[in-house]
């Protein structure tokens, strides 16, 4: 027999009284995964070097893949394409003012507050669905369609993915229309998820876009009266030798609706690509976190925040910077502030709205630091990894290695997340009473 609570199956056994549960169902957050195991691995190096009195970064770099040994496959077969993991380790480091941090932890000393400062290096997998298609037709009218499988949700795929047909075909970017979502258009595509979009969709546009001047090369013969091996495009105009006429394919659009073209033209500059992709990326980077923590309230403030994130060949810099930054909050947020609570009696939920569920607010957060690396992948044409869901992998990691460092004076060697103020000041009290016993 059968049941479902919410969307938990239950096999009930003959004779066997029914268990219910009555917590909600789960599903995947950003990143998922990939910020609890970095949790992980980057509290138990910090753990390590604290137990073997070995500087916390210097126990790092002894373990970090030098770029010379890439390709890697690491111990569980994960093929590591590319990447300079030390020297983002470096550049965070720097850009976050290491050497100045004893100075400021001194000034934070006299306010009686407790500086401290955390770490964490990730390198997170991006597969996603292998299979992507684009369909691009030049319009006559001077527009170019482009209708691609993927679903934005606040990504900016609507500029990226123009920016790179744009830079392919030579066409403004301002007369591209990129056109997602519809199930009357869009015959087929992976979607948006797991870091795939970008990658997956300018693989296929690239991809398309020599078939795209293929035919242009074609049509232009048409026009102007030669054999296609006669056309060349550059600049993104078509030329022949024989003419001083030149096209765009803007322009080409257009003439070909004045000629009688060939059936294997019929469709004008239309033109549709598939791939499919199943060999992983891997985006890296180092984030760096400082915190400042009240010993009398336990209250915890960042005040600093350093992401450096090595995403590939970066289309577009601002969304990836956008993505970086809401990514940290989401990865602060479960840090220190997040918590689903349940009733152990009743199974209601203590958090009844967001009223009662604390999440990340921009003015919880200091203004961050981001920068981004750019070691080309040689899994796709364009080198891309991906830029989504960085800022939350090290996140959880780097914020708790901060805090637990603020707090090392009193012997404290790790803190539940999340490190709310409560969480923070029981650990002080019951740090200072076994001092006392």
């Amino acid at each position: 027999m059968l049941r479902w609570r919410m969307n938990k199956r239950i096999d009930k056994p003959p004779g066997k009284p029914l268990a219910t549960i009555g917590q909600p169902p789960t599903n995947a957050y950003r990143s998922s995964g990939r910020p609890e195991v970095t949790f992980a691995i980057e509290r138990l190096i910090d753990t390590a070097a604290t137990e073997m009195g070995i500087d916390r970064i210097a126990l790092r770099r002894r373990n970090l893949i030098a770029p010379r040994a890439m390709p890697y496959t690491n111990a569980v077969g994960a093929p590591y394409d590319s990447g300079t993991y030390e020297a983002n380790m470096d550049l965070a480091l720097r850009i976050a003012d290491r050497d100045g941090f004893k100075a400021r932890r001194k000034a934070a000393a006299k306010r009686g507050k407790l500086l401290g400062l955390g770490l964490a290096n990730y390198v997170e997998s991006s597969i996603g669905a292998p299979k992507e298609r684009v369909e691009i037709t030049v319009r006559p009218d001077g527009r170019v369609n482009v209708v691609i499988g993927t679903q934005p949700s606040g990504q900016g795929h609507e500029t990226s993915f123009a920016q790179v047909v744009a830079d392919l075909l030579a066409v403004p970017v301002d007369t591209i229309d990129i056109i997602m979502g519809d199930t009357d258009i869009v015959s087929a595509g992976g979607g948006s998820h797991s870091g795939r979009s970008m990658r997956h969709a300018a693989t296929v546009i690239a991809k398309a876009a020599p078939d795209m001047i293929a035919r242009g090369k074609q049509i232009a013969a048409l026009v102007l009266q030669t054999t296609a091996d006669q056309i060349e495009f550059a600049g993104g105009r078509f030329a022949s030798p024989h003419s001083n006429r030149t096209f765009d394919l803007l322009d080409l659009a257009k003439e070909a609706t004045r000629l009688a073209l060939p059936a294997e033209l019929k469709d004008g500059l239309t033109v549709a690509a598939d791939n499919e992709m199943h060999d992983p990326v891997f985006p890296n980077g180092c984030a760096v976190c400082e915190v400042e923590v009240d010993p009398d309230t336990g209250g915890v403030t960042i005040t600093r925040y350093t992401a450096v994130d090595d995403v590939g060949r970066c289309i577009n810099p601002m969304i990836v910077d956008g993505q970086t930054h809401g990514g940290i909050a989401q990865g602060v947020g479960e840090a220190m502030w997040e918590q689903c609570t349940i009733d152990a009696g009743s199974g209601q939920p203590l958090c009844g709205s967001f009223m009662d569920y604390g999440m990340p607010r921009s003015n919880a957060l200091p203004s961050f630091t981001t920068e981004i690396v750019e070691v080309l992948s040689p899994t796709n044409p364009l080198g891309i990894k991906a830029g989504g869901e960085g800022g939350t992998t090290p996140a959880l990691a780097v914020v708790i290695n901060a805090i637990v460092d603020a707090l090392k004076a009193y012997g404290i060697r790790d803190i539940t997340m999340p490190a709310t103020p409560f969480t923070v000041w029981q650990a002080i009290q019951a740090a200072k009473a076994r001092h006392q016993s």
